[in-house]
């Protein structure tokens, strides 16, 4: 057997679970796990009622998730390469999104009422990833007078009377950090702390939550030709009832997650009273970082990542974003603060003001005081590492 070759150096301890599942499968240990949309639907709904799936949703939204599960398991089995690992994370988040589903529709159908919560209006932050969404997001976060998205609940969107998203995602995020030891340089994490909602989108089949970590370009193509309004549907049901439970209706939501660029006038359809602050920085940037991104998270799910398949795929999907997002700027009439990375990174205090202004909202003397503590607990976190990955990727891919 040839040795075997990777472009990204990644943890051993990804090679010694690939060896240990392949093992488990041959001595009938453990079930191979199964990427049939069927049997999917048939574990991720065991617990409930046949109807959830359906429950507090328009009879389309529910066809169209189903369509949408079948097209990315296609994809999955057909073009993504995965090993042993990536074919069980695969399995595991695509159980966990049909459970949360039907869980989401039962809670619906008990009470319907959480779907006519009346929410403020938000502020969503808008740009590419890598492009400094999520400093902006959580600075605006800050502000008390705002209310944000738990990670916890933002992956974990059904409430529970006993909290115990926290330490669930808790649990998570330590078996992430053992397995890809970069993870926190990629995104830094805090499963009670604010994050953006892209378990929210992940729950609504979104290909945004798969395409950067798994090779389904046929799966992506074939979801950006497509209307997305039944994702952000899905969307703003979750985040109603969110706010129910969290009892925070009444203070204004900031929100953000990259594939808003890409679907913003679905997104304004459910709230077009949003005001919007745009994450701007150089397109090369944010083009290697995200190829970073993207590339520390292939490694690990398959044997045959591709460097240069990972370059030309996100150098097409942050030009499409680009464009659908000038797009919707230019049919958007309400108000917009546009953010620079370099401007932000050199003067962060200015930058705010200056979003502020443009926005409407009086910057107050407590909220600078969270935003400055927010920057100065972040100044130092492992995710100025960040840079160093894609040479690290790039060395390891031609040496």
């Amino acid at each position: 057997m040839p040795p075997r070759t990777h472009p990204l150096e990644r943890s051993p301890r990804v090679d010694r679970l690939n060896d240990w599942l392949t093992t488990a499968w041959d001595k009938g240990l453990s079930s191979y796990p199964s990427l049939d949309p069927q049997e999917l639907l048939a574990k991720g709904s065991s617990d409930y009622k046949p109807n959830d799936l359906a429950s507090g949703r328009r009879e389309e939204d529910a066809a169209d998730f189903v369509l949408r599960l079948e097209r990315l398991c296609a994809a999955l089995v057909n073009e993504a390469d995965l090993n042993p690992l990536g074919r069980t994370i695969a399995h595991g988040q695509l159980a966990r999104v049909i459970r949360q589903r039907h869980g989401l529709g039962a809670l619906w159908a008990r009470r319907p009422e959480l779907l006519e919560t009346e929410l403020a209006p938000p502020i969503i932050v808008v740009g590419q990833m890598r492009a400094g969404t999520t400093r902006i997001h959580r600075l605006l976060a800050a502000d008390p007078r705002h209310a944000a998205t738990r990670f916890c609940d933002s992956w974990h969107p059904v409430p529970e009377k006993l909290d115990m998203r926290p330490i669930w995602s808790g649990i998570a995020l330590a078996m992430g950090r053992t397995i890809n030891p970069w993870l926190d340089t990629i995104h830094p994490f805090s499963a009670a702390h604010p994050d953006e909602e892209l378990g929210w989108l992940a729950a609504a089949l979104n290909h945004a939550a798969y395409e950067a970590q798994w090779r389904v370009r046929g799966y992506s193509m074939w979801s950006e030709a497509r209307d997305p309004a039944p994702v952000y549907h899905e969307y703003a049901r979750i985040l109603r009832t969110d706010a129910a439970h969290a009892g925070n209706a009444d203070r204004v939501r900031v929100m953000k997650v990259p594939q808003f660029s890409e679907d913003l006038p679905a997104l304004l359809a459910q709230f077009p009273d949003a005001r919007l602050v745009v994450a701007r920085r150089c397109n090369e940037e944010v083009w290697r970082s995200a190829v970073s991104l993207v590339a520390n998270q292939m490694a690990i799910q398959s044997d045959a990542a591709d460097l240069e398949w990972i370059e030309q795929e996100w150098r097409r999907k942050l030009a499409l974003r680009d464009e659908r997002l000038d797009q919707a700027l230019a049919g958007f009439s309400g108000p917009v603060a546009e953010l620079d990375f370099d401007v932000l990174n050199a003067d962060w205090e200015g930058a705010v003001e200056a979003a502020y202004a443009a926005l409407g909202i009086e910057l107050t003397s407590a909220a600078r005081a969270a935003m400055t503590a927010q920057m100065r607990g972040s100044a130092d976190g492992a995710h100025s590492a960040h840079s160093a990955q894609l040479k690290a990727f790039r060395a390891a891919a031609t040496g």
